[in-house]
């Protein structure tokens, strides 16, 4: 069914008033919420990138969209990031979302509900001290620990970004763990266990209240959130992709502004139809 909605963003300079035709987008009768878990990555995709990964804002409103699109999925939103759950908490506090938080790492299957941690072992120390000399040795380098996993963002050090990835891949193949996996990212390299991913977690997720039986949609922008694009076949669901078109997906978006705003619009055409 084919519906068309003419809306204003509200990044409006991001995104010009226009018409946006919503055709296909989910395998049934748009804006049947109630038959619809959304499923959405973080940094990139909700949020604008910044030089920092403690520089992210959230705009005006978003909040406040998320808790109303939850609200008419009866809880099946949740958020899909490589960041822990405790992070996402304080970006978006007050509001607590269902979430997959560090990759797969972790997970809470309900807004109100416990993480589910631990599951996964610390990295070795002396291997995360290796790391953080490579970081040491590219000023602008930052180092962020999660426990489980060590990410090395560079994005105030682009310039001498080849030379960070070679030097850490060189580090990542004399250490020679196959337990462990080195992930690229937009200006960022992250080492952690191999097993668990953004596509595990949402597995998991799927398979517990209120997302048992729906169709899942899913959006991400990076390299990390292809694993997720992956397991949509297996639910019938949808990837959507930011910013470029990646493998597995069925539709993208230019940027994070278009996809606060076609949120924005399918909470719109859900109110008015309802």
């Amino acid at each position: 069914m084919l519906h068309r909605a003419i809306w204003r963003s509200p990044d409006a300079a991001a995104v010009p008033f226009r018409t946006i035709y919503w055709i296909d987008l989910v395998p049934f009768t748009i804006p049947d919420l109630s038959r619809l878990a959304i499923l959405l990555d973080v940094d990139g995709t909700l949020l604008d990138i910044a030089p920092t990964p403690r520089e992210v804002r959230v705009p005006d409103g978003l909040s406040r969209l998320l808790l109303d699109l939850a609200q008419r999925c009866d809880g099946a939103l949740a958020l899909v990031s490589g960041r822990p759950i405790s992070e996402l908490d304080v970006i978006f506090d007050p509001l607590r979302l269902p979430a997959v938080g560090g990759h797969g790492a972790e997970i809470r299957f309900s807004a109100d509900g416990a993480v589910m941690a631990g599951r996964v072992p610390p990295l070795d120390p002396v291997f995360k001290q290796r790391l953080e000399d490579v970081a040491g040795e590219f000023p602008g380098v930052l180092v962020e620990d999660k426990g489980y996993g060590v990410a090395l963002h560079f994005r105030l050090a682009l310039e001498r970004g080849p030379a960070i990835v070679h030097a850490v891949r060189q580090l990542f193949r004399v250490w020679a763990d196959s337990s462990l996996e080195l992930l690229s990212g937009k200006a960022v390299l992250e080492v952690k266990f191999a097993g668990f991913n953004k596509g595990t977690g949402v597995r998991e997720l799927m398979r517990r209240s209120p997302f048992a039986g729906r169709t899942p949609l899913f959006i991400g922008d990076d390299r990390t959130d292809e694993d997720a694009f992956s397991v949509m076949p297996d639910f019938k669901g949808v990837a959507i992709s930011v910013g470029r078109s990646l493998p597995g997906v069925d539709h993208t978006l230019g940027s994070p502004a278009e996809v606060r705003a076609w949120l924005e619009g399918l909470l719109r055409l859900a109110a008015a139809e309802s």
